[in-house]
């Protein structure tokens, strides 16, 4: 008797051991399976180099506070681009917006969250580095190849204080798909007509001259080694590598440093929903001419690929760290803050993806 009655325990057991078990595979109250997904420590970007000496601030602070891994490699915007239509990437960067015909190569909606904003400057190699003065009329010259010398009339009128040498000038450029190429000659193009006929606007552009660089760091590289030559970087480019850069004469007839405050002045404007907007050539009277927000970029229906929602959810992270936590450490790297009116729209962008057409929030 006692023999059955401890079979009978030991079945009991047995059973209710077997209900916990398949319970637990659900939440409390729930026929949903809870889906144990693989945690994430590591996303994959690639694209401008605009902004790369901020991303690998953040990306080192990310890692040491979240223990994700975000790797970025700055090969340009058209290569950033390029790696997020082909899914070989979590998210691009780009300093120009995706056209029409990249977005239709995409097959999907893209999402372009900005990030900072930053200047391109006129850099060159002079003796004792002095600080010269343009206009649009005379960096169109000197990059069609019209203006050759350095002591040519059309410099010196602009620039009478300064003594400048009888030495050729040799202009260098991006040899890569660039967004500071597309700042570079949107610029040129919405403020010279000849420019806009012989050039264009694009991130990768026909040069009638000069020598090519890859990336920021490669043009400013090159014009560090190359006395007499003239280029254009991001401003923190031509910073860490001592180089002098330009003032600017913007559309109100101010020569304009390219400093956080004239840079954050050029982005006072109307920011359209998504926020794929221009500010080069601003309105602003003490704005800065030359300037970009940079973005990232991401698909806005994260399950793709067989992407999982933990990964979506990485990223819808770090998109939203980058607009908010990120914004702390761009000035200290000569980079802008976003303006709250760009962090707003941003977050309902971020709020915007999905995984499964869900929100990921």
């Amino acid at each position: 008797m006692k023999k059955n009655l401890f079979s009978l325990i030991a079945i009991f057991i047995a059973l209710s051991i077997g209900l916990i078990s398949c319970s637990g595979s659900k939440q409390p109250g729930s026929t949903t399976p809870v889906v144990n997904e693989p945690e994430v420590k590591e996303l994959n970007g690639a694209g401008a180099t605009f902004p790369a000496v901020l991303y690998q601030k953040w990306f080192d602070v990310y890692y040491n506070e979240k223990g994700i891994k975000v790797n970025y490699q700055a090969i340009g915007s058209g290569g950033g681009i390029q790696q997020l239509i082909e899914k070989t990437v979590d998210f691009g960067g780009t300093d120009a917006p995706m056209n029409n015909e990249e977005e239709s190569k995409a097959g999907a909606a893209i999402i372009h969250v900005p990030t900072t904003l930053g200047a391109v400057v006129i850099t060159y190699n002079l003796p004792n580095n002095p600080k010269l003065k343009f206009d649009s009329s005379l960096i169109a010259d000197i990059f069609l190849g019209n203006v050759t010398k350095w002591n040519d009339p059309k410099i010196k009128s602009s620039n009478p204080e300064i003594s400048l040498p009888d030495q050729a000038i040799t202009v260098v450029h991006r040899s890569d798909g660039s967004g500071t190429t597309f700042t570079f000659t949107e610029y040129l193009s919405k403020t010279n007509n000849l420019w806009k006929e012989k050039v264009g606007t694009g991130k990768s552009v026909n040069w009638p001259a000069g020598l090519g660089g890859k990336g920021n760091d490669g043009v400013a590289g090159l014009v560090k080694q190359t006395p007499g030559s003239i280029g254009y970087v991001e401003l923190i480019y031509a910073v860490q590598n001592n180089l002098p850069y330009g003032i600017v004469k913007n559309k109100s007839g101010n020569f304009v440093e390219a400093t956080l405050e004239s840079v954050s002045k050029a982005a006072n404007v109307d920011l359209p929903d998504n926020l794929k907007v221009s500010i080069t050539d601003t309105d602003a009277p003490d704005g800065y001419p030359i300037c970009t927000f940079t973005w990232l970029i991401a698909y806005k229906e994260q399950n793709y690929n067989n992407r999982s929602l933990a990964q979506a959810k990485a990223i819808y992270n770090l998109f939203w760290w980058a607009t908010h936590e990120g914004q702390d450490y761009n000035e200290n790297l000569q980079y802008g803050k976003l303006p709250q009116k760009a962090v707003e729209k941003a977050e309902i962008l971020i709020n915007s993806m999905t995984w499964n057409n869900e929100p990921i929030k």
